[in-house]
């Protein structure tokens, strides 16, 4: 028998992040061959985090387009998978969390009767529509995934609520927390020079992301009036929002947030640039769902602008709250935690759940196990 071939695919960012490790470390495993399928639902924000782990797919579908829509991404993605099924001929697939990617993916996987393997498997707000399309994507793939690899126990609970049971289930920790351990370092200089000359002993530094779906519109019109607010009325405090490629993003930006003081709008980072600019901050303010689980293991405060989140693990631990999506309610937790500095130290103090960083070995371990390369099922991960 030649070695387990396990194709993993994803598209975006954020699962490029947190999937290049588990790429990484697959292929040290002598029993399997460790593939890799990028959608580029994401091209430029994507190629950067693949350079950073200096990985290059060996199947590119090339899929992006101006304003694309989630029609066209799940389409081109369903169609562009039957081309690299037939040439890479994979016994297992891999896909991350809740993009149209993780959809697609697994359902052309299907398609082809290959197992599939949920990377980040379930996380659940129970509102269809929010995050959106991301919670439909995540209950869409567990009806078709074989194996599933969840970051907290409570994912493993919320999945056997809908009846998946059973020895296919395994508590990893989430891979993003293995990620930072190759990304963050103390000596670390910014390749965007403007990031080395902020005053990040001096005053607070705010790093902000806001980009999701379900927020365009009003919400995102009170989120940057928010930011705008809490910059105008704190002169300690530097914003850093590296603002996403989307159009609809950048327009909302460019109207409401534009020309405020001491706000540094910038392209979108490199993993690399990211994760040591959330080392150096001071708080997050984010809309992302990646972030909710990478600030705190880096003791950093996260408030975020949803009204929902499918990482409750991080609020009940006390290391996120959620602010919601109304200016006056952003702008009054901010100022806590700009001001009150007990407010501010129970958060950054608080426990991490997401995982110790070896997330990667126990989804290798747990796929090497389930096709009979290891006798024993790895333990699952406990806080």
């Amino acid at each position: 028998m030649g070695k387990l071939r396990v194709l993993s695919v994803f598209g975006t960012r954020p699962e490029a992040i947190k999937m290049c490790p588990l790429v990484k470390e697959l292929g040290t495993r002598p029993g399997i061959e460790s593939l890799c399928c990028v959608t580029a639902q994401h091209r430029q924000m994507l190629d950067a985090v693949l350079e950073v782990f200096r990985l290059k797919p060996d199947w590119d579908l090339d899929i992006m387009t101006p304003r694309q829509t989630l029609s066209g991404i799940t389409s081109k993605c369903l169609l562009g998978m039957d081309e690299a099924i037939a040439a890479l001929k994979p016994d297992l697939i891999l896909v991350h969390g809740d993009t149209s990617t993780t959809f697609a993916g697994a359902l052309s996987a299907f398609y082809h009767q290959i197992p599939v393997g949920h990377v980040e498997a379930g996380l659940r707000t129970y509102d269809k529509y929010s995050p959106f399309p991301e919670e439909m994507n995540r209950v869409l793939v567990s009806g078709i995934a074989d194996l599933f690899f969840c970051p907290t126990a409570g994912n493993r609970e919320n999945l056997a609520r809908e009846g998946h049971t059973g020895d296919n289930i395994f508590v990893t920790g989430n891979t993003v927390i293995d990620a930072l351990k190759t990304t963050v370092r103390e000596d670390y200089c910014f390749e965007t020079d403007e990031l080395n000359r902020l005053p990040y002993k001096d005053k607070k530094v705010l790093l902000v992301t806001c980009h999701r779906r379900e927020n365009y519109g009003e919400p995102m019109k009170n989120i940057m009036l928010a930011l705008r607010q809490i910059a105008e009325d704190h002169p300690d405090v530097e914003l850093v929002y590296p603002v996403h490629l989307s159009p609809v993003v950048r327009e909302s930006v460019d109207q409401y947030l534009r020309g405020a003081p001491r706000v540094h709008l910038i392209d979108p980072l490199p993993a690399g640039e990211m994760h040591n600019l959330m080392a150096r901050c001071c708080l997050v303010l984010t809309d992302s769902g990646g972030l909710q689980e990478e600030a705190p293991a880096l003791g950093k405060p996260v408030l975020v602008l949803r009204r929902e989140t499918e990482r409750p693990e991080a609020v009940a631990a006390g290391t996120v709250k959620l602010a919601g999506v109304v200016q006056d309610d952003i702008v009054t937790m901010a100022e806590r935690l700009i001001t009150d500095k007990s407010a501010y130290q129970k958060m950054a103090h608080a426990v991490n759940p997401y995982g110790d960083g070896h997330a990667c070995r126990r989804i290798a371990d747990a796929i090497e196990w389930r096709f009979g390369l290891r006798e024993e099922r790895p333990a699952d991960y406990e806080t």
